[in-house]
Order: structure tokens, then C-alpha cells, then sequence
């Protein structure tokens, strides 16, 4: 087995983020910004993206990206997840980026519009999102795909000739009905943010300028996180990537790096609540001596304690996984966001109700941790999904009436 500890390059990189995050992203001052002038910082995301080259951890070198792998990016997504730093790198230098990588040719890198597309994300000079619902998770149907022994576009065309018979009940009116208008994408995350959308169509996958989009934002629960609603006209036709079944197998392996890593976020997000809860703790005095010191909660930091060591190892596995090409990443996967998201939410709970009557605040941070780790227990298939998938990969089905 690989070592799961973190390396030397790693914690360099560990270091590098943290320090940025804590000059420019500091928890303590998350929520002003959520009610001010709007939680994305785009110098902070140039700082990243460029000056740190986060953006490219995931790009060969040949296409101006650092040539890592989903190992160093767990380590970014851990810092991310610590500050709950609303920026777009899971969506955009992960989930996107990792798709338009499965679209390389067997052998090599990807080549075409694909390549320069990524040069651009890697560089951090354009951002990327994957037009699906944010809780799509690897495996789902994607929203408006054919049916099963429906017609696709890679059908063979009826015989020369040939005239669909129609009752005479219902024959079509003399005049043209009009196509309907596409349907909405709902729940698209980091849309509002992004230069181009990843748009999987029943002939494959197109990139499209979010200029030519209809993008409506939503309010959700996560402010960190933006959603928004996604119409995509059909003359946008964008640049086509990808035929139909190249496309989805993309879509699968963007999906999967995003389930994956995100269990890396809700690591990062866990640590920080629990040295939070310590802390405060630590500092909070009641009958002259600190609270911390009181049995009953010793033992619930213990209890979390462990939780978020077996988290750390489950993330781990998952990211190594990834960047090995295991054939077990699937498996990997859905262990790590069944736990991980559980545990994030479990973290964030203590860590308001340990605060007291600071933690029910405002202008308290930890109600943005708290909400951050619910709306990700949603985010690339819920904790049931993953736990479906991964009954059905080693052969534990669901018991019958379920």
C-alpha cells in the first residue's frame, strides 16, 4: 500500500496555502464579508490559482499545469475546507478540470480545444464548472439523459423511405410547434463565478461561454458555496469536446475526483472545529476552572477526536486512491464521503453547542462551518447514495422490500 502519511513536498504546500488563507481568508472575518460586499475574493483566487499554482495541481506540465496529482490537491482542499474559503477550486481546478483530463486520448494528454482549455484553468486566468446539479454524485443519471431504448444521436437512421405510422386521432396540426425551451439546470455550484460551462447534451459534451447562458443565482443554505440555476439556449452551442459516450465516461471521473476530494474539505473543515471547540475550552471558565476540564465534555472532544483521525485516514485513502489510478477508487470514494460527511456535520454541531451562547451568534464563525458541512453532505451524492454504491461494489445488496 502507498504511504498515506503527508510528504515533504505536501507539507510545503500545506504551509504555503495556510499562511495565505490565514493573511487573506481568516475565519473571523468570514461572516462580515457574507453580509458585505460578497464572500468570493477574486485577488485571493489570483493568489492562489497563479501565484501559489493550485489551480494547475491536476495539469501535466506540458499544459502549463504543475504535473501533481489529486494527492496535493486534497492537501489545498483540506486548508480550504479549515478557512470554509468560498472559492471556486473544487468546482473549477477539480470536478472540471479532472473531466476535461478524461478526455485524453489513451497514452497522452488531452489535445484540441480541451488542451487549451486547460492551459487557461491551470493558469487561473478562466474558471470552469461542470453543468450539473452540485449533488450529482459519480454513478447518478445525469439530469436530461435518454432513456434506456430511446433514439440517440449515434442511432442509425431509419431505412430511406420510411414513415412512422401515426393514428389518425393524432395527426399533427397543419401548423409548427415550436421546441420547447431547454430546462433549467438547478443547483449549479460556483455558476455565477465561472467563464465556461461544461455542458454534457445528448451528442456529447460542449463547453459554453457562461456569457451565452442564462445563469440565475439562489439563495442557499451554504453562502460560501453559490448556486445557481442554469439555462443553457439551444443556438449556444459552444465548442463540442466530446461525442456522446467519451463524454459521459468524463463526467464519471469528474464526479468521482469531486466525491473524492471533497472528503478532504470536510477533513479540513472537522480539524478546525474540533481545535476550535479546544480552544475555547480551554479559555472558558466556569466555577472557577476551565470548562474543558469537565468530564462530560473531555469525552465528547475524545469522541470527535477519534472521528476525525479515522476521517483523515478514509480522505486519505480516497485522494491516494485517485492519484494512483486504483481500480479500488470507487470503493475508496464512496467510504470516504459516506464517513466524511457524517463526521463534518458531527464537528461542526459540537463546535456551536461547546461555544455556547457565542457559537448561536452571527458574528461567530461556526455557523458558516456548520452550514458549509450540511450543504456537503448533499454535494456529489448524498452519504445514502454512496453507501448504495458501495454495498453494490462488494456485493452487499440492499435487503428486499427496502
Amino acid at each position: 500500500m502507498t504511504d498515506l502519511l503527508y510528504s515533504e513536498a505536501e507539507s510545503d504546500l500545506r504551509a504555503a496555502v495556510r499562511a495565505l488563507l490565514a493573511d487573506r481568508a481568516a475565519p473571523a472575518a468570514l461572516p462580515a464579508r457574507l453580509e458585505g460586499t460578497g464572500p468570493h475574493d477574486a485577488a485571493l483566487w489570483r493568489a492562489l490559482a497563479g501565484d501559489v499554482g493550485a489551480a494547475g495541481l491536476l495539469v501535466p506540465e506540458e499544459l502549463g499545469g504543475q504535473g501533481a496529482g489529486p494527492r496535493e490537491a486534497a492537501v489545498v482542499l483540506e486548508e480550504l475546507g479549515r478557512a470554509v474559503t468560498p472559492l471556486p477550486y473544487l468546482t473549477s481546478s477539480v470536478v472540471a478540470t479532472r473531466t476535461l483530463l478524461a478526455l485524453a486520448p489513451a497514452g497522452g494528454p488531452p489535445a484540441g480545444p480541451a488542451a487549451g482549455l486547460l492551459a487557461e484553468l491551470a493558469a487561473g486566468r478562466r474558471t470552469a464548472v461542470l453543468a450539473l446539479p452540485l449533488t450529482t454524485g459519480p454513478g447518478a443519471p445525469e439530469p436530461g439523459a435518454p432513456e434506456p431504448g430511446s433514439p440517440t444521436p449515434t442511432d442509425p437512421p431509419p431505412p430511406a423511405g420510411h414513415r412512422p405510422r401515426t393514428p389518425a386521432a393524432e395527426t399533427p396540426a397543419p401548423h409548427t410547434i415550436p421546441a420547447p425551451a431547454p430546462a433549467p439546470i438547478p443547483a449549479v455550484a460556483d455558476a455565477v463565478l465561472a467563464d465556461v460551462l461544461l455542458v454534457p447534451r445528448p451528442d456529447g459534451l460542449h463547453a459554453v461561454d457562461a456569457a451565452d447562458a442564462e445563469i440565475r443565482p439562489l439563495t442557499p443554505l451554504d453562502l460560501t458555496r453559490p448556486l445557481a440555476a442554469v439555462t443553457v439556449p439551444a443556438d449556444a452551442a459552444g465548442t463540442r469536446l466530446a461525442e456522446l459516450a467519451a463524454s459521459r465516461a468524463a463526467v464519471r471521473e469528474g464526479l468521482l475526483a469531486g466525491a473524492g476530494l471533497l472528503a478532504s474539505e470536510q477533513l479540513g473543515l472537522a480539524e478546525w472545529c474540533l481545535e476550535e471547540s479546544v480552544r475555547h475550552t480551554r479559555t472558558r471558565h466556569q466555577f472557577n476552572r476551565p470548562v474543558g476540564s469537565f468530564q462530560a465534555l473531555k469525552h465528547r472532544m475524545a469522541e470527535l477526536w477519534l472521528e476525525v483521525t479515522a476521517a483523515r485516514a478514509a480522505a486519505r485513502n480516497a485522494a491516494d486512491a485517485l492519484a494512483t489510478g486504483s481500480a479500488d477508487a470507487p470503493l475508496a470514494v464512496a467510504v470516504a464521503q459516506a464517513y466524511c460527511s457524517r463526521v463534518a456535520v458531527h464537528a461542526a454541531e459540537e463546535c456551536v453547542q461547546l461555544h455556547g451562547g457565542t457559537g448561536m451568534t452571527w458574528e461567530h464563525p461556526a455557523h458558516v462551518y456548520l452550514k458549509r458541512a450540511k450543504a456537503d453532505q448533499l454535494a456529489y451524492g448524498s452519504a445514502g447514495h454512496h453507501k448504495d454504491t458501495l454495498a453494490g461494489l462488494v456485493g452487499l445488496p440492499a435487503p428486499a422490500g427496502r
